[in-house]
């Protein structure tokens, strides 16, 4: 093993609209707070410190950490043996966009490469600082713990991250130019998608291990007879009694039309009994299916990512389910979507690592009209 200094940021905030459906966190903290919305950032950051150490073991000489102190860093290295050195600290505990650029600025000419825990907003600011600086060049790596994480200089999870890193220790590793993607949060919470590249950022690759950028989806008439043969098989063996939660997504939007109820895009909705639920957030899903008994989740993968749970959809959470055996998650892909995912196999990041390996394996997807193809969930 080499010598490695690495830079860690955590994002406190990163995250926390998710549960609560908002979609994001940016700009909107208060509120999520007042909707019971909890940290979810420290969680992920433990969950990587923790697969580092078990990858790394007793390996020396041990990489070194250059970080901000609480709550950006400090207060999860403090927990374990890792050497580290504080470079920057926030005035206020409630941090913001200023204090990630900032603690760019203070680390990264210290460091060999830059870690940072968050989404797509805190990859934005990383590369705002990093242009600042001049170092666009420096590598940089995302641990994703944000709402959507479109962006392509994300691990696919937290442990993957931990490997990447200890690859990169070892020098067996070659470093790609990721896209950054700008997502419009206030247009997403009014359920428009406006994606745009916002940059470029060197990352460390290992295929699978790295995510792909997401891909919008084209809607040709191809593509929408492919959604609506999808819909209809669907439709044909729904439960009249059973309540269906539908996930974001065009192609879950066509079993609505097909219904001829709305349904948001970007958001979780509900269906039961011939009534919809628009854009509901976890405590809401979770009343409904008291009151219905019998629940099915009906779900698209992210277009090239794969991801069929735990990116834009943490509505939908590891306490719900867990309540819902593994045979009434319901996936659907056009050909065309399955056939551009990263390796044909969809991913699951629930933020359980006992749920994710409950959920890994084969599971059925309605790929047309009255056709299914079983794919493999890593």
């Amino acid at each position: 093993m080499t010598d490695m200094n690495i830079g860690f940021i955590v994002n406190p905030i990163a995250g926390m609209g998710g549960r609560v459906g908002l979609k994001g966190t940016d700009g909107v903290v208060a509120l999520a707070r007042k909707l019971g919305a909890k940290p979810v950032s420290p969680y992920r950051a433990r969950e990587f410190i923790d697969c580092l150490l078990n990858t790394i073991g007793k390996e020396r000489p041990a990489p070194e950490f250059f970080t901000c102190s609480e709550p950006m860093g400090e207060d999860i290295l403090l927990r374990y043996n890792f050497p580290y050195q504080v470079l920057y600290r926030p005035v206020d505990m409630e941090t913001s966009r200023q204090d990630t650029i900032k603690a760019v600025h203070e680390i990264i000419d210290k460091v060999d490469i830059l870690v940072f825990v968050g989404g797509d907003g805190t990859a934005r600011d990383v590369y705002d600082a990093l242009k600042e600086a001049d170092k666009l060049d420096k590598p940089i790596l995302g641990v994703p713990s944000g709402v959507k994480m479109y962006s392509g200089v994300f691990a696919a999870t937290p442990c993957d991250a931990a490997e990447v890193l200890y690859q990169a220790f070892h020098n067996r590793i070659r470093y790609e130019w990721a896209e950054v993607i700008d997502i419009d949060e206030n247009a997403f919470r009014s359920d428009r998608l406006e994606v745009k590249i916002y940059g470029q950022l060197k990352v460390p690759y290992i295929p699978m291990a790295i995510q792909s950028g997401k891909t919008a989806t084209i809607l040709t008439e191809d593509e929408v007879e492919n959604q609506r043969a999808i819909a209809r098989t669907l439709i044909e063996e729904m439960d009249p009694e059973a309540l269906y939660i539908l996930g974001p997504g065009t192609t879950v939007k066509a079993v609505a039309d097909e219904l001829d109820i709305k349904k948001t895009i970007l958001g979780v909705d509900a269906y039961y009994k011939g009534k919809v639920y628009n854009d509901i957030n976890e405590e809401k899903i979770k009343m409904l299916m008291q009151k219905a008994g019998k629940t099915y989740i009906v779900i698209t993968p992210i277009g090239r990512q794969g991801f069929i749970l735990g990116r834009g959809n943490l509505q939908i959470s590891p306490e719900i389910l867990e309540k819902i055996p593994k045979e009434n998650i319901i996936i659907l892909a056009t050909h065309k979507k399955l056939g551009e995912i990263e390796g044909g196999v969809l991913r699951v990041d629930t933020h359980s690592k006992d749920l994710d390996k409950k959920l890994k394996g084969y599971m059925k997807v309605i790929i047309d009209y009255k056709t299914w193809r079983l794919v493999k969930v890593i």
